[in-house]
């Protein structure tokens, strides 16, 4: 099966020994990625930015042409000229917004959107995607229904307050997403979603014992939301395309006594996706998702080259090690695929 070469709208690369570690795998599978801004400290400014793309191209096997695709980390004192200027100059691909305290490294956070309306306003002006980590916060809400709540409490109002703002809701994980999602008629809403909440629910985090590995933010739903998600991400319709939001952790980060949020499927992130479009028949809508809805909502070209897979076995890497000694554990670490990327 010989695809355009596909693009990862979400992406977490971490950065030093754990950057090295874990980029060739994207680079060998996808043309471009989001980045993720969320360091320590976050990238909130042009030159940041600047920085982190040149340690990223640094880090990059040799002949790679993957391109990294930089956004800037929204927080309540934003500054819209610098996020326009980043914007205009070809820095800063979208604005990724964070409610405060939802997930990793989210404590600069935005605490209310009154405090970025102007940012907002400027983006609506100049066509600049906002990326929307879709949870509320508030500890009353249960976890499992935190993305349900967002849309009433906190999307809608925003999309109604914005008619022009073209938004991405990351990461979907509940059937009330993806028919959102599915619903709105105007072009600028869309939505990524995962390898792994295609294939996992709520219950495998708890399978034999409590599986740290498995632990993302959004947390995975019920069995209904990931067939739900399923069939959003089959049905090859334009708003619905590719974020692996890949995210990788050392070990001793997952596996202690309050472990980080995060599932890193680089490794076989294409064999992954491509094993869900297969198994539910799905196989002519695959392109459409990973290489054409991504490019078409953010106003790119699709990438000229190809990737091609192939119906064979492939094992999952049991680790991945940094050179700093810190290791990695990815997803269905061991286990045997049906669909290998072919490399040469």
């Amino acid at each position: 099966m010989t695809i355009r070469r596909p693009d990862d709208w979400h992406l977490h690369l971490r950065e030093g020994a754990m950057l090295k570690a874990v980029l060739p795998y994207t680079a060998a599978q996808f043309g471009r990625a989001i980045i993720m801004p969320n360091l320590k400290p976050p990238v909130t400014t042009v030159e940041q930015a600047k920085r982190y793309a040149a340690a990223i191209r640094d880090a990059l096997p040799e002949g790679s042409t993957f391109q990294p695709l930089m956004t800037c980390y929204l927080t309540d004192g934003a500054d819209a000229d610098e996020i326009a200027r980043g914007h205009e100059e070809g820095v800063f691909t979208a604005v990724k917004l964070y409610p405060a305290h939802a997930t990793t490294n989210s404590a600069h956070g935005v605490t209310d959107l009154g405090n970025v309306a102007g940012v907002l306003e400027r983006m609506e002006r100049i066509g600049m995607p906002l990326l929307i980590h879709g949870e509320v916060t508030d500890p009353e809400v249960d976890i499992f229904d935190r993305e349900a709540v967002f849309i009433e409490r906190v999307l809608s109002p925003l999309l109604a307050r914005h008619p022009g703002l073209k938004v991405v809701f990351e990461h979907i994980t509940t059937e009330e997403a993806a028919d959102f999602v599915a619903a709105d008629t105007s072009g600028r809403l869309g939505a990524t979603i995962t390898a792994h909440h295609l294939v996992i629910n709520r219950s495998h985090i708890f399978a034999g014992g409590i599986r740290p590995h498995l632990y993302c933010l959004p947390i995975a739903k019920r069995e209904r939301h990931r067939l739900a998600l399923r069939r959003a991400a089959i049905s090859g319709t334009g708003p619905f395309f590719l974020g692996t939001d890949s995210a990788p952790h050392a070990v001793t980060a997952k596996e202690s006594a309050c472990g980080c949020a995060g599932v890193f499927t680089a490794p076989t992130a294409m064999e992954v996706y491509a094993q869900v479009f297969a198994e539910d028949g799905a196989l002519d809508q695959f392109e459409a998702f990973a290489s054409l809805n991504g490019p078409r909502f953010y106003g790119l070209a699709p990438n000229e080259g190809t990737i091609t897979l192939e119906r064979a076995p492939v094992t999952v890497p049991e680790i991945v090690l940094a050179e700093d000694g810190e290791a990695v554990l990815p997803f269905q670490s061991g286990e045997t695929l049906n669909w290998r990327l072919k490399t040469s």
